[in-house]
């Protein structure tokens, strides 16, 4: 658990053993002992750890599996994979239970639906999108003034 979390999280971020040791104030054969599994950091080093790669300490400390998708790496704080789901025949999906009640979304809510070709699409509530896109268009309506 521990020991592929810390190897994933050091992939993903592009840190080399020595980089990550450098930062939290170890060796980097110490650390390299933490990712095989030998030995494994005290409670002060995981949370140096744990700042490091921006995650909680338990998440840092535990495996979790997403549904359809197999084991998945510690979500960095205010981030959240709840598995995939399926796109009916119509273009409907289900949103996982957790992300509903997560993020408040019940029956009648409003999202936005934005989408990247390079990234994929996201939903948005829609009354944050609004007062976002008010917000912006009053300031380059105001920038409009002040130019002419």
């Amino acid at each position: 658990m521990l020991k592929e979390n810390l190897v994933i999280l050091r992939n993903l971020c592009g840190y080399s053993q020595e980089e990550i040791a450098e930062k939290i104030g170890i060796s980097r054969q110490a650390y390299a002992k933490w990712e095989h599994g030998t030995t494994v950091p005290d409670i002060v080093k995981c949370a140096a750890l744990a700042e490091v790669y921006g995650v909680s300490i338990d998440s840092l400390l535990k495996t979790e599996k997403a549904e359809g998708i197999g084991i998945i790496p510690p979500a960095q704080n205010g981030k959240h994979i709840w598995g995939s789901v399926q796109v009916g025949d119509r273009g409907q999906i289900v949103i996982p239970k957790e992300a509903r009640d997560k993020f408040h979304i019940t029956g009648g809510t409003r999202l936005i639906v934005l989408g990247d070709e390079g990234e994929g699409i996201a939903l948005v509530p829609a009354e944050l999108f609004e007062a976002r896109m008010k917000k912006l268009m009053e300031a380059a309506f105001t920038q409009t003034e002040d130019d002419g």
